[in-house]
Parts: structure tokens; C-alpha cells; sequence
């Protein structure tokens, strides 16, 4: 059984007890969040819902494990003969969510 749903702009698959790693939510960890936008299910018979755009009545229930930040990325300018050079860079702020169940 598996569910396609959208959290913070990107669509991730999700399976109950799986460990998803999303944008960050304003959540304390410990805390349940409800993801209420499921794109596609596939339950354990084999059925298939695809919603348009949205499954109907369809919800994933999980909690927030932790608060992090993502592998640093380094942005580095230059132009040749110039004499200009600029080093930047940032992480960005991410949601651990362990996903408890896939609701019909």
C-alpha cells in the first residue's frame, strides 16, 4: 500500500512507517500533521484511486520526528581575467516525518 501526496510544493510517495524527509513545517516534533492533498492510492488489494486533482476522503496521518537542515550547498561566481570571485551558499530547512497511516 502506498499514496502519492503532495507536501510543500513536491509530490513524494509514502508508505506507512516510512521515513519521508519534506520542507519545512511549522510543527514541534512529536506532534501528528495530517497531509489532506493525496494525489493517487494504492491499496493492499491492488486497487488504484487517482483524484482529480484530489482522492476524495483521503488523508495520511504522521508525526514529526525532527526539525533539520539539508546538505549545504556552495554557489561559487566568477569571471575570468577580472579579478571577481564570490563564494555562497545555504541549507535548507527540513521536516523528518514518519508516516503512521494511509487513510481511505
Amino acid at each position: 500500500m502506498f499514496a502519492i501526496v503532495e507536501a510543500g510544493g513536491r509530490q513524494e510517495k509514502v508508505t506507512p512507517g516510512a521515513l519521508v524527509i519534506i520542507d519545512r513545517l511549522d510543527a514541534e516534533p512529536g506532534s501528528e500533521i495530517t497531509f489532506d492533498k493525496v494525489l493517487f492510492i494504492e491499496s493492499g488489494a491492488g486497487d488504484l484511486m487517482a483524484g482529480t486533482p484530489y482522492v476524495t476522503g483521503a488523508s495520511v496521518t504522521a508525526v514529526v520526528e525532527d526539525q533539520t537542515k539539508g546538505k549545504k550547498v556552495r554557489v561559487f561566481k566568477m569571471k575570468r581575467r577580472k579579478h571577481y570571485r564570490k563564494t555562497k551558499g545555504h541549507r535548507t530547512h527540513q521536516t523528518r516525518v514518519r508516516v503512521k497511516s494511509i487513510n481511505l
